[in-house]
């Protein structure tokens, strides 16, 4: 008899899982409690799998050897536990794919940082002519990905939710860009639980893998003797012995496996942030073996990515940055660390839990007016209301816009960089950013 995978959400990594599934000869069921995006409705009816939505089965579920369960959905829902209650093992899609390629997997990880760095690394592969996938949290399913045609590298973007129900992927090249407090809802506001989620990047690497961090996070310090890893290499802003990678104010010098250096100004990217994630990109490009002078001209050519400090427009002197990926407190602190002018600073959101005092100093120090967009500010009206700022309490992103132009001077920017999920008033924060560009732009 054929063995059964049911697929728990039918989103970008469920309805890859399934494909996946299919292809190999798994019986498969997909179930999603919500609505099923047509695209995704159209994808598993073309490989004839079967699907359900607004609804889970229990019959239909509780019969298979295996549940492949999406990110997204938290261990206490009803049906995660139901299937755990059933002794029924549950994996991320990430762990299945992985059983079916042999291609080297470069793995980022970390509370900030890691779109900007994996799509750095995803470019320099590239431009080095390599056969390469981008997957994780951004990018085409990696399951998807191996059923339909295999790749040499991938470069996987892996959250703490998807590590969770990681358990014998082997990550080669590990880089893990820094532990600050996110998700605490889902951690049951214990910061070891995430701390612990972070570091399953390392679970099964071999000697001769790679792990590349950065050396002057506290917590990864403090636990890094506590995990099996392979040949570190870390880096920092400034020099320190065994260092791969380190800034000496001009330049950024590499000095492992092969050393070089390139000067710091041909960075497309700016801001301290931005100099960790070129380091943690050339180091892994390095460790993969690309010649020198490619991860150079890659690290002058890449882009940016969108909703990550994004510039839109500047509109009567005022520059608007769209940072909607600023979901913690801890990327809005970076954010906030590289403006150079006054700042109009959106924050708001679903809070997962946030403690505002990290960025305390910074919006006091930078700031010149707050707009608070979400169903409900009244934490963000506690902790920022005695600041002597001007505030705007706002509910939809056409009242924020309007607010913000009518609160910043010339010379100012406005910078979207929440802190928080977007899920209150937006499907996401992809939505919430290009609502935030389309409301922009309305103003010209």
């Amino acid at each position: 008899m054929e063995k059964r995978i049911a697929i728990l959400g039918a989103g970008e990594s469920g309805c890859g899982a399934a494909v996946l599934a299919k292809k190999i000869g798994f019986d498969v069921f997909v179930s999603d409690f919500g609505t099923i995006a047509e695209q995704y409705k159209q994808m598993l009816d073309s490989h004839n799998i079967e699907w359900e939505e607004k609804q889970h089965t229990e019959e239909k579920i509780l019969n298979a050897q295996e549940v492949i369960k999406s990110p997204g959905i938290p261990n206490e829902a009803p049906m995660v536990r139901k299937i755990a209650e059933a002794g029924i093992p549950i994996i991320s899609e990430i762990e299945f794919a992985g059983r079916y390629t042999k291609a080297k997997m470069v793995c980022i990880t970390g509370s900030n940082g890691k779109t900007t760095t994996t799509s750095l690394i995803y470019h320099i592969f590239r431009e080095a002519g390599l056969n390469v996938g981008l997957a994780g949290n951004i990018g085409k399913s990696l399951a998807l990905q191996v059923a339909e045609g295999d790749k040499d590298y991938y470069i996987v973007e892996l959250s703490s939710f998807q590590l969770d129900n990681m358990y014998e992927f082997r990550v080669n090249v590990a880089v893990l860009m820094n532990i600050t407090p996110d998700h605490m809802d889902r951690y049951g506001y214990e910061m070891q639980n995430y701390v612990d989620a972070k570091f399953r990047i390392l679970r099964n690497q071999q000697p001769e893998d790679a792990f590349i961090f950065w050396n002057d996070d506290p917590i990864i310090r403090r636990e890094l003797e506590k995990y099996q890893h392979g040949k570190l290499y870390p880096f920092a802003e400034n020099n320190d012995e065994g260092l791969a990678a380190y800034s000496d104010g001009e330049k950024i010098i590499f000095t492992e496996p092969t050393p070089f250096n390139m000067e710091q100004e041909e960075l497309s990217l700016t801001g301290k942030h931005n100099l960790y994630n070129s380091m943690a990109a050339g180091i892994s490009a390095n460790v993969a073996g690309i010649r020198n002078e490619t991860i150079k001209e890659a690290l002058s050519s890449f882009t940016g990515v969108e909703h990550r400090l994004e510039k839109v427009t500047t509109i009567n002197g005022v520059e608007y940055i769209n940072d909607s990926k600023a979901t913690n407190v801890n990327s809005c602190w970076y954010a906030l660390q590289s403006m150079k002018k006054n700042t109009i600073l959106i924050l708001g959101g679903k809070d997962k839990g946030n403690d505002y005092s990290e960025i305390a100093d910074l919006v006091r120090e930078k700031c010149s007016g707050l707009i608070f967009l979400g169903a409900d500010n009244s934490k963000l009206q506690e902790f920022f209301g005695g600041f002597g700022l001007p505030i705007a309490d706002v509910k939809s992103m056409k009242e924020c816009i309007e607010a913000a132009a009518a609160m910043a001077d010339d010379g100012e920017t406005v910078l979207l960089s929440p802190c928080c999920a977007s899920f209150d008033l937006f499907k996401s924060y992809e939505d919430r950013g290009r609502q935030f560009k389309e409301e922009v732009l309305k103003l010209q």
